[in-house]
């Protein structure tokens, strides 16, 4: 072949490229985030829009393994619990689903729904059987998809389902909230906010931190000697490592930290993953 033809195909090529993207019929993932960068420039949608479009998007590269509730942190109930060893349990962790379990945690019988002990507040003479109160246990591979999940949620009106390893045994939990947060990134309730907690355990090795924390308290948490004298918090610390005001999914490093955009507006940092570094020892 000549260099002529060779040329001419190239610049075929690349025509067709370009009058696929200018088409607006996007062939491929890159072209699909070009044309909503391209929206965001037009003022079509904002920035906010764009990275829940974004987080859709990455739903569907994902497993259930990559966002699950790891076994050692789930907080069970025991089956044969009686209503004052349940209740502090409840109190204390102040979610709405609790797996329920029998012998050990890979045998898992049931989820109790917390708003389904309040009826027995009233009735004072009534006899407490966990088992009666027991809704049916979802379960689902460590490997499926997060967009298939999340289908299925909808379609069968679950909010909880207990993740298997390859071997059978309970390698998890994963909620609705889990999956959604991945589009439209930390949702915080009343709860959280009660808690205070700017830091918290989300995995084994990585951590769910709020922007606003003080460099200090991160310090003190982590074992680090981060600066504070230009910034208080350690969002401020990660927005000028960045040299912006990063979007979702976003990533930096600090020290060997590895700083990831969980939640950001066009003003300011939310929230972040951090995994510290693992000891070479």
């Amino acid at each position: 072949m000549s260099d002529f033809q060779n040329n001419d195909s190239e610049e075929r090529t690349w025509l067709e490229r370009l009058t696929q993207f200018l088409s607006g019929t996007p062939q491929n993932r890159a072209d699909l985030k070009g044309l909503l960068d391209l929206a965001v420039g037009n003022e079509l949608i904002d920035d906010d829009a764009k990275t829940i479009m974004e987080g859709a998007l990455s739903v569907s590269d994902m497993q259930v393994r990559d966002i699950m509730i790891p076994r050692a942190q789930m907080t069970v109930i025991k089956i044969d619990a009686d209503l004052n060893e349940a209740l502090p349990q409840i109190i204390h962790a102040a979610h709405s689903r609790f797996p329920v379990i029998d012998d050990n945690l890979d045998n898992v019988v049931g989820i109790l729904l917390a708003k389904d002990l309040l009826p027995l507040i009233l009735e004072r003479e009534y006899r407490f059987e966990l088992r009666d109160l027991l809704r049916p246990a979802v379960v689902v591979p460590e490997s499926k998809r997060l967009n298939v999940l999340l289908r299925e949620f909808r379609q069968n009106r679950n909010h909880m389902a207990i993740v298997i390893d390859e071997y059978g045994g309970v390698a998890g939990l994963v909620t609705i909230e889990d999956v959604l947060e991945e589009i439209v990134g930390e949702i915080e309730d009343e709860t959280d906010v009660d808690e205070g907690r700017d830091i918290r355990r989300i995995s084994p090795s990585d951590f769910f931190v709020k922007a606003q924390t003080p460099i200090e308290d991160f310090n003190e948490r982590f074992g680090v000697h981060f600066s504070d004298e230009e910034f208080d918090t350690i969002g401020g610390l990660v927005v000028n490592a960045f040299g912006h005001v990063p979007t979702r999914n976003e990533t930096t490093y600090l020290e060997r930290f590895e700083f990831k955009v969980v939640n950001a507006d066009q003003r300011r940092l939310i929230s972040l993953r951090v995994t510290p570094p693992v000891d070479d020892d």
